[in-house]
């Protein structure tokens, strides 16, 4: 069994920061992507940012310049460093990743973590 667990989330002021994180748990063998989504009230989940199992990085264009994706692979931990933050990305932000365990590959998401940004 694999979960995935968001902390970090919470209620900041506009231009403040937050870092969010992810923890993969169960029995792990490999993690590939890594992918940040987040979901406005009312509106569609979109991606931030993703991280490959090799480091590269892509982020969504309202998010570039602001956010940066990481990961420690010995830790099965990915990261969310949110800075500059508007009151449009308040979201519920979600992590997913490809996990290989015990020979087999599937993709995990979390329960996702509320973050409110007050203008």
């Amino acid at each position: 069994q694999v979960q995935l667990v968001e902390s970090g989330g919470g209620l900041v002021q506009a231009g403040g920061s937050l870092r969010l994180s992810c923890a993969a748990r169960g029995n792990i063998r490999g993690i590939n992507t890594m992918v940040w989504y987040r979901q406005a009230t009312g509106k569609q989940r979109e991606l931030v940012a993703g991280i490959s199992i090799g480091g590269t990085t892509n982020y969504a264009d309202s998010v570039k310049a602001r956010f940066t994706i990481s990961r420690d692979g010995a830790k099965n931990m990915g990261y969310l460093q949110m800075n500059s933050l508007k009151p449009e990305d308040t979201a519920v932000y979600y992590c997913s990743a490809e996990i290989i365990t015990s020979g087999s590959l599937g993709t995990y998401w979390g329960q996702g973590t509320q973050v409110t940004v007050s203008s």
